[in-house]
């Protein structure tokens, strides 16, 4: 989408920035399960994903407000994959902080 659907001025501003913000959501997932033994590091690490996702869509949002994304379906089937996925990953990382109390 970010390739494709956007203007130009947008494709290298905004574009690049949710871009970057949906990689992260990843990244951040892999990197905290490389410490998983550290609870305390897996759970920031989570935050930080979780805080991504929430850029991401931001970001989405910022475009469609702007009319730089003027697909409505494009538009809102992807804000509705980006909220399930922030609401998975807050039942994650939810389900990480019990673990942790219960040690």
């Amino acid at each position: 989408m970010t390739l494709e659907k956007l203007p130009d001025f947008e494709i290298y501003e905004t574009g690049r920035q949710i871009r970057k913000s949906a990689k992260t959501v990843r990244s951040c997932i892999v990197e905290g399960y490389g410490r998983r033994k550290y609870k305390g590091d897996w759970i920031k690490f989570l935050v930080y994903s979780l805080s991504s996702n929430d850029e991401t869509l931001d970001h989405l949002e910022t475009l469609f407000e702007t009319r730089s994304l003027d697909d409505k379906d494009l538009y809102d089937k992807l804000h509705e994959m980006i909220v399930i996925l922030g609401k998975k990953l807050n039942k994650f990382l939810q389900s990480v902080e019990r673990q942790h109390l219960t040690g």
